[in-house]
């Protein structure tokens, strides 16, 4: 067993008795759903956009997430006000690009982010992934086409080491590296893909425990894993019930999560041995 591992359980508690403060700059499509997922985790929601208050809200909280769902150029710019406060303040910032590659505007957008924000974690999906480092992949819309075959430790790597962040790429196997160590996280199910705005909230999820815990492959494994593990419970659950009553389920099982609510429906391995684990 690594070190890490009981860490990973006790991170679950920290977030539940620290309740940190998550600034979420999203998109008007999850708000609601990101507020309650960020509730019923034991964290403290805020949702503050204005260019005129985000700089002072960034300072304060426990993290800033930026999420490019339902973007315009004002926002972009406000994102970017709110960033440079939170760098400057010791705030964690977390970036979901959503949709990068579906347009130019949405990948140059994130790009800029990147540019003149110190982003700690990048959370997204292949193709987003392999958009924002010049690999292009098939993406639908904001959604993105099958990526069966790809290798997410392996191309998480890359985006590491190219854009100087941590990078968790999800799907069926969940892959987060720093650049060189890397986890791989399984757990989750296929409902949570027919749930709007499950992926943003992930997002806001990882910042939850980015605001507890400064290493941040550790924050970012164990966000991944009790998220995967809620799903997985809220799924059992719902067998049969359809993706209306998982997503409610899953709300109740996100905030029903202890140190124990991994046995049996997630789980971590070192990916280092094999850069392919997780490719699926």
């Amino acid at each position: 067993m690594h070190a890490w591992e009981n860490e990973i359980a006790t991170l679950m508690t920290k977030v539940q008795q620290t309740s940190p403060l998550v600034h979420n700059m999203t998109n008007v499509v999850v708000t609601n759903f990101t507020a309650n997922g960020l509730y019923a985790l034991g964290a403290l929601p805020v949702m503050a956009y204005a260019q005129e208050e985000v700089a002072d809200m960034a300072a304060i909280a426990g993290a800033l997430v930026l999420n490019i769902g339902t973007l315009n150029g004002e926002q972009i710019d406000a994102m970017i006000i709110a960033g440079q406060s939170a760098n400057a303040h010791g705030v964690p910032v977390l970036l979901d690009p959503v949709g990068a590659g579906a347009t130019a505007f949405r990948t140059q957008s994130a790009l800029r982010i990147l540019r003149e924000v110190k982003v700690s974690l990048i959370r997204g999906n292949a193709a987003e992934m392999a958009h924002l480092i010049g690999e292009a992949r098939e993406i639908k819309g904001v959604d993105a086409g099958d990526s069966a075959g790809s290798h997410h430790a392996e191309l998480a790597i890359r985006a590491a080491q190219q854009l100087n962040t941590m990078v968790a790429i999800t799907g069926k196997e969940d892959a987060i590296t720093d650049g060189n160590n890397v986890r791989i996280v399984s757990g989750g199910d296929a409902l949570l893909t027919k749930v709007t705005g499950a992926g943003c909230l992930l997002t806001s999820v990882l910042g939850a425990f980015a605001a507890v815990e400064s290493n941040l492959l550790l924050a970012g494994t164990a966000g991944l894993a009790f998220y995967g593990a809620a799903a997985a419970r809220a799924a059992e659950r719902s067998t049969n019930l359809g993706p209306g009553s998982f997503q409610i389920i899953f709300l109740d099982e996100l905030a029903n999560l202890n140190p124990d609510s991994l046995a049996g429906y997630a789980a971590v391995r070192d990916g280092n041995a094999t850069s392919a684990g997780g490719s699926q």
